[in-house]
């Protein structure tokens, strides 16, 4: 039975005996409190940083019914599955259920089943939730992954459009509460417009997650590089992120050639399939999950070790929301992209191309289209830069951070300045010669070529043997002919095309040729040989072998319930666990991220592990 909690300072007693947490994180209790009081919020809160708390604590202290409003089903079951296993009545209506699930569970909701009602924002039109909420006392409406509304954010959805009008049809306009992990200042702004939030109380509580390492790394070898870094990481789930389907299979069929357990997951699958593959992955069945940006919003796995991008994303929202699915539970993990310029490439093309939004004007497109460039950009020079990524990041979102982290491949690494101004002379003058003859440009391959002296049939058909460029650079291996290329393209003395991959100077490099500039790069050079999560995989005096038998008997009860394994306890919980070792239920609720109901219904068997790991 769900306890009638009338003041704030009770919502401690919720919060410990659903959600086995003893305080409030920040931002947590200043939400909560104005729902209570009836006010509007909106919440920007870093992913794992405990967003929906923020209502579902209310809807259980509030009267009748809290209404969620969710992009994806996989999040509303993942989500309901969690609050079913807490003890809280709580139900999804969304186009997986046949009809007979459906009617039942809009029967039961009528009847005032559930505190928590999860929706997507598609069915508000239909009128059937319409017509439940003039039956139902509806208290508090979520909004879930809120940025969706505005058309400035990475994924806009016109259906978010609607949610307003259907609250303004309601007979009693309930308390509207807004959520997101990633807004700026003018998404944040679209979010109070657009939903119509009044006089609503606004928090951010900071966008870092310090228990994530990021990198980026510059990879000749991307294949080669996921393949021994999976080798080494085989007890562990991640995600690996492609920006084409054809990269995805790429990725995929070369994994399981290999031997390793993956999965894969985009559009041109059937949905059978994609279910098939998220279940698996989910109920780690299988490692890795390889996929276009299709997969991933509002999965509420929390035991993700690894997000790796093959590919670099078309701006940093969309990479901060993706790299934030490792580490939810709060363990160390990884974010590591594999930077190279062909990447600018395909995110421009996709940019130029997108048949996305197809409700918005002419003048409305170009304007989305421009600010896609510019994120863009602002990615790339993420990709670039040798200062702290994380503060990189955050300055992104208008927070400020320490110049370093200490956390994040810049920072472990040491950068020495070479210099290139000779190569690059050579460089830049054999394009300016190939401008001079064909206005239009050549490809970087066939520049490459000229450059080490190729005597194949396309160079001698262009005349490029005739240019006094023609084998300047034959001493210089082919490969790092182009890395010089893409380093003269990152530091702005050459520009690659869209529509067409090919070469142009830029002002940038008359001052090199002509006035004798001098072109530095900066070296990456590691200072540890290795950094990977050996150093942190958990606290260190948490016990390995007891932390691995609790995730073993934690595997046979969610096999045994026909659940994800961190549906039961986190790996976050086990760790904490591990080390406190508790000996009685009442221990037992010592550890973070066990209720009441948890205790009550898992305690005797991991305080029975326990004892059996002591005696061996």
């Amino acid at each position: 039975m769900i306890p009638k909690v009338r003041h704030l300072r009770e919502a401690e007693i919720v919060l410990k005996q659903y959600f086995g947490h003893s305080a409030f994180r920040k931002g947590q209790k200043e939400l909560i409190d104005a729902l209570m009081s009836g006010r509007d919020v909106l919440g920007v809160m870093p992913t794992g940083a405990g967003k929906s708390i923020c209502y579902q604590a209310p809807a259980l202290m509030l009267p009748g019914m809290t209404l969620v409003i969710s992009p994806l089903i996989s999040l509303m079951k993942d989500q309901v599955a969690a609050l079913t296993q807490a003890g809280i009545p709580a139900a999804y209506l969304n186009s997986s259920m046949d009809f007979e699930e459906y009617t039942l569970t809009l029967r039961e909701a009528v009847q005032g089943a559930y505190k928590i009602l999860y929706v997507a924002p598609e069915r508000l039109t239909t009128g059937v939730i319409t017509g439940l909420c003039k039956h139902v006392k509806v208290s508090l409406v979520a909004i879930d992954e809120a940025h969706c509304v505005s058309q400035w954010g990475q994924d806009f959805r016109p259906s978010y459009l609607k949610i307003a009008a259907f609250i303004s049809s309601l007979d009693q306009r309930p308390t509207v509460g807004a959520f997101t992990a990633t807004a700026t200042e003018q998404v944040k702004a679209d979010i109070q417009k657009l939903l119509e939030l009044r006089q609503p109380l606004e928090i951010t509580t900071g966008f870092d997650r310090p228990n994530l390492y990021f990198d980026v790394i510059q990879a000749e070898n991307k294949i080669g590089y996921v393949r021994n870094y999976l080798a080494a990481h085989r007890e562990q789930s991640g995600i690996i992120y492609c920006a084409t389907r054809k990269g995805v299979e790429a990725v995929w069929e070369h994994l399981l050639k290999n031997g390793l357990s993956a999965v894969r997951y985009h559009a041109g699958l059937t949905d059978e399939e994609r279910k098939r593959n998220q279940e698996a992955f989910v109920y780690d069945q299988a490692q890795v999950m390889v996929a276009t940006n299709a997969f991933g919003m509002g999965i509420d796995k929390s035991n993700v070790s690894f997000v790796i991008h093959y590919n670099m994303p078309k701006n940093l929202e969309s990479y901060y929301q993706e790299a934030g699915r490792a580490g939810r539970d709060g363990s160390p993990a990884e974010c590591i992209l594999l930077f190279s310029n062909a990447d600018i490439q395909t995110a421009k093309y996709f940019i130029l191309h997108t048949e996305e939004n197809d409700e918005l004007t002419p003048e409305e497109r170009e304007a989305v289209q421009e600010a896609d460039m510019k994120r863009l950009n602002q990615m790339i020079d993420y990709c670039k830069t040798t200062a702290c990524l994380r503060r990189n990041i955050l300055a992104y979102f208008g927070e400020d951070a320490p110049n370093g982290c200490g956390n994040c491949g810049n920072c472990k690494r040491d950068f020495v300045q070479q210099d290139i101004t000779v190569e690059a002379q050579k460089i830049l003058s054999a394009v300016t010669r190939v401008e001079r003859r064909y206005p239009y440009g050549l490809g970087v391959t066939l520049i490459v070529h000229m450059l080490h002296g190729s005597k194949e049939q396309r160079i001698l058909d262009l005349g490029l043997h005739e240019f006094p460029t023609y084998g300047i650079m034959r001493d210089t291996d082919r490969k790092q002919i182009r890395a010089y290329i893409e380093q003269l393209i990152q530091e702005g003395y050459l520009t690659l095309s869209v529509e067409y991959p090919v070469l142009h100077t830029t002002e940038k490099a008359r001052a090199v040729l002509y006035q004798g500039e001098k072109v530095f790069i900066a070296q990456r050079r590691d200072k540890v040989s290795d950094r990977i999560q050996e150093k942190a995989a958990m606290p260190a005096e948490t016990r390995q072998d007891l932390f691995d038998h609790l995730r073993s008997v934690r595997l046979e009860l969610a096999k045994q319930e026909r659940v994800p394994a961190y549906i039961i306890l986190s790996n976050a919980a086990l760790a904490d666990m591990a080390q406190k070792l508790p000996r009685t239920r009442q221990e037992l609720l010592n550890v973070s991220g066990i209720g009441e109901v948890k205790a009550q219904r898992y305690g005797d068997v991991f305080l029975k592990a326990i004892q059996d790991w002591e005696s061996r």
